[in-house]
């Protein structure tokens, strides 16, 4: 087998196996074999199989002798019939369609599952990043989960959801997603549209970097250009953080040097997902740029009134408390949404 790290034309790989009689993998095919070996849940499954038979139907030319034979018509007339060549085409199609619709179902689904989201909503955080740069990793630290985590590329090809609990005792859902690289195929890019819509249903997408990578700083433009394909706008002010990972793998001096760098920007922060260093302030971080644009609120309830209590810690940040006999006094911040559901609870107007 001859692997070749770009893309290769169908009339190309018919040429170069004729030659060197050997199997031609282009890049595009590589990475879809990888996703097939990765791809854990029905719809991942079927979202490779439909970039690999888009990228397949491309490459039926005639190469091989048995695409020639023609299948005898049906019609009483007779004719050319059809050849193997077009049947293979249609077969494809025909699978296509098929695939479409299932993942269309799968779409149908998660947009259900995002409404009732907004019924109690939560913000997202979703985290996007290069292959490998760890996501998962700190996913599974943030949310005590299990989810596959692994030295590989493409490990997570399914996205995952899992609620954590911020120091302010605000609810948020913290979203893992496919790793991208760079010259992505555009097959891909389309496939795993309904994955990555999460990303732009997100109310903070945290770029997550191996900041020991040779090529970082190449890596990091490679995310951006993909965020950019699927309409994330990151110039949107306190919707973008960047987290610079992997800093127990740096040198000590290293680290200081690129954490007091970090320290002056107002949207990135260092931490290691494997130790556990720069976590709470990562974390407060995210907490801090969720509630940046929420309204201060002052609220008197009565001590009795246990539920309206904690359905505001689970939707709000709690600034501060004061506990009397009769009352509780708080200083909370509210989004503009939570604000009016606590307004109708209350039946009043804050």
């Amino acid at each position: 087998m001859v692997i070749i790290d770009g893309p290769v034309t169908p009339v190309q790989q018919r040429n170069l196996e004729r030659r060197w009689k050997v199997k031609i993998v282009d890049r595009t095919g590589l990475i879809l074999e990888i996703f097939g070996e990765r791809a854990q849940t029905k719809e991942g499954a079927l979202q490779v199989e439909l970039a690999h038979l888009s990228y397949q139907r491309t490459r039926l030319v005639r190469s091989w002798t048995h695409l020639e034979r023609q299948r005898g018509s049906l019609s009483f007339i007779g004719g050319p019939g059809e050849s193997q060549l077009e049947i293979d085409r249609r077969l494809i199609d025909d699978r296509i369609t098929k695939i479409k619709r299932q993942l269309e179902s799968v779409v149908r689904t998660r947009e259900l599952h995002r409404s009732k989201r907004k019924k109690v909503p939560y913000p997202i955080v979703a985290l996007v990043g290069y292959t490998n740069a760890g996501k998962s990793t700190l996913f599974n630290r943030l949310t005590k989960s299990d989810v596959f985590a692994k030295d590989l590329l493409f490990a997570t090809l399914d996205p995952t959801m899992r609620k954590i609990d911020l120091p302010g005792g605000q609810t948020v859902i913290l979203s893992d997603t496919v790793g991208f690289i760079s010259d992505l195929p555009t097959e891909l890019v389309a496939a795993f549209r309904a994955t990555l819509e999460e990303v732009l249903e997100a109310d903070l997408i945290v770029h997550v970097r191996d900041i020991t990578h040779t090529d970082t700083e190449a890596q990091k433009k490679d995310v951006l250009d993909v965020l950019s394909r699927l309409g994330v706008d990151i110039d949107d002010d306190g919707h973008y953080l960047e987290v610079s990972n992997k800093i127990d793998l740096l040198e000590d001096e290293d680290k200081q040097v690129l954490l007091n760098s970090l320290d002056r920007q107002e949207d990135a922060i260092g931490l290691s997902a494997v130790t556990g260093e720069g976590e709470d302030a990562f974390v407060a971080l995210v907490e801090q740029m969720l509630t940046a644009r929420q309204a201060i609120l002052s609220i008197e309830l009565p001590a009795t009134d246990g539920e309206t209590l904690s359905w505001i810690y689970r939707h709000g940040t709690v600034l501060d408390r004061t506990d009397t006999e009769e009352a509780v006094n708080l200083e909370i911040k509210l989004s503009d949404e939570n604000r009016g559901r606590l307004e109708k609870k209350l039946n009043r107007a804050l």
